[in-house]
């Protein structure tokens, strides 16, 4: 084993389920595969696909050993009573193994897709932690937050006798701005991060670390990986993932925080003006190297523990297969591989 993959193996070491292009009722065998490989973690998103739990279900029912997370949930589009079910629901299925990652998402997945009115964001993320803390350690809940008011909500599901007492799993925020990261250390047992570069990582976890105090947080940073391709392929997948996501006004703002204002300046007002073709030629070939990885499976692996080196403690791999099998390449991304 060389030493990058002795680094990894010895590091929390996760991936993104469920898999595209392959049946929900087909996944659980490949989880179990995947504890055997070495990854640690699964971590599950919500966006425009599953919901973010049921492939936890299905996750916590066919491993015994593997860590758990949401990766994240909204804090707009459940009512927060239901939410405290599915979290408490998830928690028992998977004793002492799941993390429950809460996240503001974004305008377009909150207002366009849900219909529902993006405000307060801080706000909304903060109360709802209070909430759950209360809730899901069976507390009747009457209280009136600045973002919502819960009248006499407890949670009722008695696991009968001989059951471990309920437990509330440990809650991350994902976080991309200072206001945001401060929050994450100061309320939350961890925080979630998502597209940024390895470089990035200092700036957003001294943030972090100010709201805790100086005391340490888990870092999971979902990291996007096209393995195996060619590099001109792997740039032109990867410009098509950046302007998806950077040109929603939260990841532009991260990314002006971050500091390539001015080298992503072009690709803003081409995207504005609705030259989508221009914009993705206006992304240059150093920011798709930074927040997209791709080469190899062993330069791959390596770029992963550059974010580990720079203090992520989870990156969780998010991969895109082209011109490969997604499955060898889940299995080739593997620490153990």
């Amino acid at each position: 084993m060389t030493d990058e993959k002795r680094k990894t193996s010895q590091s929390r070491y996760g991936i993104t389920i469920p898999f595209e292009g392959i049946p929900l009722s087909d996944q659980p065998n490949l989880y179990r595969e995947l504890e055997e490989l070495g990854y640690t973690d699964l971590w599950s998103a919500e966006a425009d696909s599953t919901d973010a739990f049921v492939p936890l279900a299905l996750a916590a029912t066919s491993t015994k050993h593997i860590r758990l997370g949401t990766a994240v949930v909204p804090a707009y589009t459940r009512g927060p009573g239901l939410l405290a079910c599915q979290v408490d629901a998830i928690s028992e299925l998977a004793i002492d193994r799941f993390v429950f990652g809460i996240g503001t998402s974004s305008n377009v997945i909150v207002s366009k897709w849900n219909n529902i009115e993006f405000k307060e964001p801080y706000r909304k993320v903060r109360d709802t932690v209070n909430f759950l803390r209360k809730a899901l350690s069976g507390e009747k809940v009457r209280e009136t937050y600045d973002t919502f008011e819960v009248d006499g909500f407890k949670l009722g599901r008695n696991r009968g006798f001989g059951a471990p007492p309920r437990v509330i799993p440990p809650i991350y925020i994902a976080a991309l701005r200072p206001q945001m990261l401060r929050l994450a250390g100061r309320l939350g047992d961890g925080a979630i991060l998502n597209w940024l570069g390895a470089a990035d990582v200092e700036q957003v976890k001294k943030e972090v670390l100010t709201g805790s105090k100086g005391q340490d947080r888990d870092l999971v940073a979902r990291i996007f990986v096209i393995p195996n391709a060619e590099e001109s392929q792997a740039r032109a997948i990867g410009r098509m993932a950046i302007a998806a996501y950077l040109n929603v006004e939260v990841y532009k703002q991260f990314h002006i925080w971050l500091g390539r204002d001015e080298i992503l300046k072009d690709m803003w007002e081409l995207w504005q003006s609705g030259d989508r073709k221009k914009a993705l030629e206006a992304i240059p070939d150093e920011v798709v190297d930074d927040l997209i990885i791709h080469g190899s499976y062993d330069e791959c692996r390596n770029h992963v523990m550059r974010y580990v080196r720079a203090g992520i403690t989870t990156p969780v791999l998010a991969i895109i297969p082209v011109g490969v099998d997604h499955v060898e390449a889940i299995k080739n991304m593997a620490p153990n591989s």
